[in-house]
């Protein structure tokens, strides 16, 4: 799967605690256009795992080649993610990359357990668009479209 190219996504929630938690993910896809709903996935290994096990919202973020070391920070297992700048509040009141090519709010749909991850599946529920080319994930590493 590592020759397949895809884009890059940082997907962001709050604890009910309101402590901020998010990953990197490259397994991002639309599901279905009416209503409008994504799907992401994430390791079940992962430091947010739990948070997004529970949570009732989340964030997307679609990230430019600009993003790279945020998009590191976030696939860092034990990092913290939320220092050294670079997000800001969505209107729900989750983080999101600063200058992200779109901004998707999501309320959970569905969660399916798919091996060693866990499939979100969010509705969309609001929408921002920036403007930028995307950064791709392909053959493990970071990389731009000519």
């Amino acid at each position: 799967m590592a020759r397949f190219p895809s884009g890059v996504v940082v997907v962001t929630t709050r604890c009910p605690d309101g402590s901020p938690r998010g990953f990197t993910a490259s397994s991002f896809c639309s599901v279905s256009l009416a209503p409008p709903m994504i799907l992401v996935c994430l390791a079940n290994s992962a430091d947010s795992a739990a948070s997004f096990a529970r949570c009732d919202h989340f964030a997307v973020s679609v990230l430019s080649p600009l993003h790279r070391p945020l998009a590191v920070r976030f696939a860092t297992k034990g990092a913290d993610k939320f220092e050294g700048g670079g997000l800001r509040l969505s209107p729900r009141g989750l983080p999101t990359v600063e200058q992200a090519l779109s901004e998707l709010d999501c309320v959970i749909h569905a969660r399916h357990p798919a091996g060693d991850h866990m499939v979100l599946i969010g509705r969309v529920t609001g929408v921002r668009l920036g403007e930028g080319s995307p950064m791709v994930y392909y053959d493990r590493s970071f990389r731009t479209l000519s």
